[in-house]
């Protein structure tokens, strides 16, 4: 059959991007291509629609496990008007299934077109398409850093309001259910980013340019470790 999709895969530092690399491609059965450290996550979309043959591929991210039962040749393309499809995948911490760090279709025109939003895909033109079938599992809990950093940007991203049209209620919950999580490795860690995600929306409210630090890796890092550092070491 003939693959209507390129794959790409976006990491940047997280440790277990390698094997799900390697995952993905087997699982897909086709090569998938790999950005790896690149500084800025608008930047790195932008590049993604650089390094594509095809108008619509496939995009994961670097903590992303693709489900073994993902059938690419089941994939249908995009609709007119829908710039990106987004399956939902597993949070292993708090129980949680729905599109954060799920896999996705996305236009590469789309991408080229984006426009400035601090969840950086809420900005492509055209329709989101959210699919009720699971992809996968997005594994956040690969160090205490990146467990934190997981909670605070989903909390902080949720607290401020949902750019993709979510209602209180149900970003409410899902506050509620990081605020819960009581499985997986380094489970203490997003508690507390969750947590601080929370208040910090709260403080940035008054400075609404402050939420682009969400997007800021050394930011991030230094944040956690001017409050974690230590505790993360010793443990």
């Amino acid at each position: 059959m003939t693959i209507l999709f390129d794959a790409v895969m976006l990491s940047f530092d997280e440790p277990l991007a390698d094997r799900l690399h390697a995952r993905l491609q087997r699982v897909l059965g086709v090569p998938v291509k790999r950005l790896h450290g690149v500084q800025g996550m608008r930047r790195a979309y932008r590049l993604a629609a650089e390094v594509v043959d095809a108008e619509q591929f496939l995009l994961a991210d670097g903590d992303f496990v693709v489900a073994t039962e993902f059938d690419l040749s089941a994939v249908e393309p995009l609709e007119e008007g829908v710039s990106m499809r987004v399956w939902r995948a597993r949070n292993p911490l708090n129980g949680l299934i729905y599109g954060y760090g799920g896999l996705k279709l996305i236009r590469r025109s789309a991408l080229r077109e984006m426009g400035e939003a601090v969840d950086v895909l809420a900005a492509l033109p055209g329709r989101a398409q959210f699919v009720g079938e699971i992809a996968g599992t997005t594994r956040i809990d690969q160090s205490p850093y990146h467990a934190w950093k997981a909670g605070f940007r989903e909390c902080a991203m949720l607290s401020r309001g949902s750019e993709y049209g979510m209602g209180d209620a149900e970003a409410a919950e899902r506050i509620a259910a990081w605020l819960a999580s009581s499985e997986g490795s380094f489970v203490e860690f997003a508690l507390a980013g969750a947590q601080e995600g929370v208040d910090f929306a709260h403080q940035a409210a008054r400075v609404p340019a402050q939420f682009q630090k969400l997007n800021d890796p050394r930011w991030l890092f230094d944040r956690f470790t001017a409050r974690h550092g230590d505790q993360a070491i010793a443990g």
